[in-house]
């Protein structure tokens, strides 16, 4: 449904193709609402024992699809009648909007032969206002149920991560092209950016920090995976308590598989140092598991480390900041020295450690989106607090890949151009002049072997290094006998004019000695004013016109 997209009349005009974008959006809501649905509803009639009818379950579906987008629900039905915050969203669940609505505003932009395509700014307008259109219709419609959504929360971030999906589905379409900046930026913010070396820097900087990231989650469920396996038994016995039939043991189980990416975050603050708020009163990090945590029964939760002081299993946790640390590093090398046969110019150290640390602080703020994300109230006293604290998390992320990444990229970069370049070679050469040569030997050698410069002046990347058999051989130039006609057209041809590693006595001084028989001057080559100049290497000596 979502390849074809909703069909519409032959007219082909303006309003057509704004109405099928609409759509589109519309459909996409739909598409995201309806799995939901379809899911909820399932598990309802497989339940032995429903304590609500189907508007209940719609009702469900409908917080349920809300809570997907960041809204914070407000449950009523609780044990003491007081209405209790729900703010902690399965990230796995909210995978499923974000694509559709990131699909729909990429696709309303790929032209096709029987209809054309809105404009960048019109595509975003309209897919984000037709999936909104939608939502807001699912809010009315569970408002005053057992979950409904806090107004507040419906606009921040609910909304934001619509248009954020949204700008990214039209950013794709158009090539992710890095924009121009706003016009009240500086003026030299604008020339910056409209260099080339800005776009791949700042392509490096995205890719490092991405990296990071993704080795963070990586490792914060290697983390959680650890932990469940070490409480293997305590996790078994909170899932068989939840419920006694499958329908509700599997119930228990999609919420599970829906939290896991929230269990990769948790365990990737916990590496990190600032842990995880287990409450008000309770926080639970590498080096010790203090206060009083009040947690439901839910197998997740039951792998969460003894209380008390942290033993060396638990300081291994810290591995997880330096591997993203020392994969900062290394995506920001590649970049700032690649290899030999790949370089084209190797970055210098101020430009290096710069990327690295704003890579450091790209990576510090995806932590920190990820870890609000990943946290929530569960409740309005002991649980007003549940998950990592933003803040911190990415503080500590920030710090961790700074201090680590930065030193780490200067000496990877050292030792990726420990090998002499051309650049470097030609350097060597220039402050040769008055001082050493690569022998050891005083003099100039810039003056001895005067081809060297010209050469490396017109073909800095292509002469022969100094290792290649033959690099210290200077060329031999033959004088044409043709005369100075000759010799520029020979020096036309090679591309380059050779006049400038030629010895500075005229080489007509040495013709006798080089040509045994020298070719006789044509009959009427001599002027009648007397005979020829003789000619330099440039022309005439001393010609007068």
């Amino acid at each position: 449904m979502t390849e074809r997209g909703p069909s519409l009349s032959a007219e082909h005009g303006r309003s057509a193709v704004q109405a099928r974008a609409l759509l589109r959006g519309a459909l996409a809501a739909g598409l995201g609402l309806g799995s939901v649905g379809v899911l909820v509803v399932v598990l309802w009639i497989s339940s032995p024992d429903p304590d609500s009818g189907p508007g209940e379950a719609f009702h469900a579906a409908a917080g349920l699809w809300l809570l997907a987008h960041g809204a914070e629900l407000i449950r009523t039905d609780t044990l003491t009648g007081a209405p209790a915050p729900v703010g902690v969203v399965p990230l796995l669940l909210t995978v499923l909007p974000v694509w559709l609505v990131h699909r729909a505003a990429r696709d309303v932009l790929e032209p096709r032969e029987e209809r054309g395509a809105p404009s960048a700014g019109g595509a975003f307008a309209l897919v984000a206002g037709g999936y909104l259109l939608v939502g807001a219709a699912v809010a009315l419609y569970a408002r005053g149920s057992s979950l409904s959504a806090r107004p507040l929360s419906l606009l921040f971030p609910a909304v934001l991560v619509v248009a954020g999906a949204a700008a990214a589905g039209v950013w794709t379409a158009s090539g992710r092209p890095l924009g121009p900046p706003p016009s009240w930026a500086p003026v030299r913010l604008h020339e910056a950016m409209a260099r080339s070396r800005f776009a791949r820097r700042t392509e490096a900087v995205g890719r490092s920090a991405a990296a990071g990231v993704a080795v963070l989650l990586g490792g914060g469920a290697l983390v959680a995976a650890t932990a469940l396996v070490f409480h293997a038994e305590p996790v078994q016995g909170s899932f068989l308590r939840l419920s006694d039939d499958w329908a509700g043991r599997c119930a228990v189980l999609l919420l599970a598989l829906a939290l896991v990416p929230n269990a990769a975050v948790w365990g990737a603050a916990y590496g990190l140092g600032p842990g995880v708020a287990l409450g008000t009163a309770s926080t639970a990090t590498p080096l010790a598991f203090t206060g009083r945590p009040s947690l439901p029964d839910f197998p997740l939760l039951a792998a969460l480390p003894a209380q008390g002081s942290g033993t060396p299993l638990n300081w291994a946790a810290a591995a997880v900041p330096v591997a993203a640390a020392v994969t900062v590093a290394w995506f920001t090398v590649r970049r700032a020295a690649p290899a030999h046969g790949e370089r084209e110019e190797a970055w210098s150290l101020r430009e290096t450690a710069l990327t690295t640390a704003l890579a450091a602080a790209g990576c510090g703020l995806g932590a920190a989106l990820l870890a609000g994300a990943a946290g929530g109230p569960l409740g309005t006293h002991a649980l007003a607090r549940f998950g990592p604290v933003w803040w911190l998390t990415g503080a500590a992320a920030l710090v961790w890949t700074a201090a680590l990444a930065v030193p780490l990229a200067l000496l990877l970069r050292a030792w990726r151009l420990r090998g002499r370049t051309p650049d470097e070679q030609q350097g060597a050469e220039g402050a040769g002049a008055g001082g050493t040569d690569e022998a050891g030997k005083p003099g100039d050698a810039a003056a001895r072997e005067p081809w060297k410069g010209a050469w490396r002046r017109w073909w800095p990347r292509r002469g022969p290094r100094p290792e290649e058999p033959g690099a210290d051989e200077a060329p031999v130039s033959v004088p044409s006998p043709a005369g100075p006609v000759g010799s520029r057209q020979a020096d036309a041809d090679d591309g380059f004019e050779a006049y400038d590693f030629l010895p500075t006595d005229p080489w007509h001084a040495k013709a006798p000695a080089m040509d045994s028989a020298p070719a006789a001057p044509a009959a009427d080559s001599t002027p009648a004013s007397g005979p020829a100049e003789p000619l330099g290497p440039a022309g005439p000596q001393d010609a007068t016109p």
